[in-house]
């Protein structure tokens, strides 16, 4: 194993890092969850983190026991993969962005500064998510025994590209190569191909030929 380390790097024994990896000062791999006495988090012990060649975790970022990174994914500074999580390859997690627990995340995907990916989400091959974009999984707000069979996150298809600040409700679909307009706050499940935009989303029209991962663009 070859890899490069900054200073005061915390690396949990069992942690598997695959050649050419890079860790930021401060940076946290391997580590184990807290969960509250409230939590509905499983508490199985977890296998430990295993990292792809050439990762980049950053100054500051912790990644979790139980994950697997691909190959070349950068965590950025101060950011947060959590246990259970499944990243692919060529994946930006860009700074203090938080990836929950339960998560895939496919190949090729750029999650900007400050994005919030809550736990259950799917997100699928080559998505686009813009600065402060919020996901939610629980219609009930921690409220009631019924939440617990009905907690999902959003399923992000290929291609989609969700907006700076944009909300995203539990269980909602955005389709392959939709485009989430910025601020916009999704309720109802987006078609592929569509432009929703506004508070609550609606359709404006469809995304354009040039713009679809085909074309190039």
């Amino acid at each position: 194993m070859s890899a490069t380390s900054g200073q005061h790097v915390v690396v949990y024994p069992g942690t598997v890092v695959g050649d050419g990896c890079v860790f930021g000062d401060h940076a946290v791999v391997g580590k184990q969850p807290v969960l509250g006495s409230r939590s509905t988090a499983p508490r199985e012990p977890l296998p430990p983190l295993e990292l792809g060649t050439a990762c980049t975790i950053s100054t500051g970022a912790v990644v979790f026991a139980g994950t697997h990174l691909g190959d070349r994914v950068i965590v950025g500074d101060q950011a947060c993969v959590r246990e259970r999580c499944n990243v692919g390859d060529n994946v930006v997690i860009g700074r203090g962005s938080l990836v929950e627990n339960d998560t895939v995340i496919g190949e090729g995907v750029s999650i900007q500064a400050n994005a919030y990916v809550t736990a259950y989400t799917t997100i699928e091959d080559d998505v686009f998510i813009a600065p402060c974009v919020v996901t939610t999984n629980d219609n009930f707000m921690g409220r009631t025994e019924r939440r617990h069979e009905l907690r999902r996150g959003p399923t992000i298809r290929r291609g989609a590209r969700i907006g700076g600040g944009a909300v995203i409700l539990p269980g909602i679909e955005i389709g392959e190569e939709a485009f989430v307009g910025a601020g916009a706050v999704v309720v109802g499940d987006v078609a592929p191909r569509s432009v929703v935009v506004g508070n609550p989303a609606r359709r404006l029209r469809d995304v354009p030929d040039d713009e679809l991962l085909s074309a190039g663009g």
